[in-house]
């Protein structure tokens, strides 16, 4: 019985993730991520490697702190994230989320709804992958090294 559940599950995750591949907004999303530069704080090396990273590897967060007088942030895991909501959730946070610097959060409120749901269905379509990131430290602790250091 049990093998027979976890079968359906992986049956269903793939049916989905089919669904999400024939749908136009998931190439739509891509292209929004690579001019965005999500790759740039939430993909390890990306910048680094010149954008020369494989897609599966894409959006799966990164360990590099940027510390400045609101703490230490990281670029969150988004295709973990992107797990823990339905899409209806995501726009309605895009469209109010207010973060810690680097974040540009602002930039998200100047998105379109369509553009949204695009991010949201790629970053789906891709599945979860990776594991979260670190979290947030507070302006009076030093964070592990490797973090980016702003005046």
């Amino acid at each position: 019985m049990k093998t027979l559940l976890v079968t359906i599950f992986l049956l269903l995750l793939a049916a989905s993730a089919l669904a999400f591949a024939n749908d136009g907004e998931v190439d739509r999303g891509r292209y929004l991520v690579g001019i965005a530069g999500c790759n740039d704080c939430h993909t390890p090396g990306f910048a680094l490697k010149n954008g020369k990273v494989p897609e599966a590897q894409w959006l799966t967060g990164d360990a590099l702190g940027w510390r400045g007088p609101w703490g230490t942030t990281y670029a969150p895991n988004l295709r973990l994230y992107m797990q823990t909501l339905r899409e209806e959730e995501w726009v309605k946070k895009a469209q109010t989320l207010a973060t810690r610097p680097p974040m540009p959060w602002f930039n998200l409120h100047r998105m379109s709804e369509r553009d949204l749901r695009a991010l949201y269905r790629y970053v789906r379509y891709l599945g979860p992958a990776g594991k979260p990131a670190p979290d947030y430290v507070p302006p009076e602790r030093t964070p592990p090294q490797p973090y980016v250091q702003f005046p």
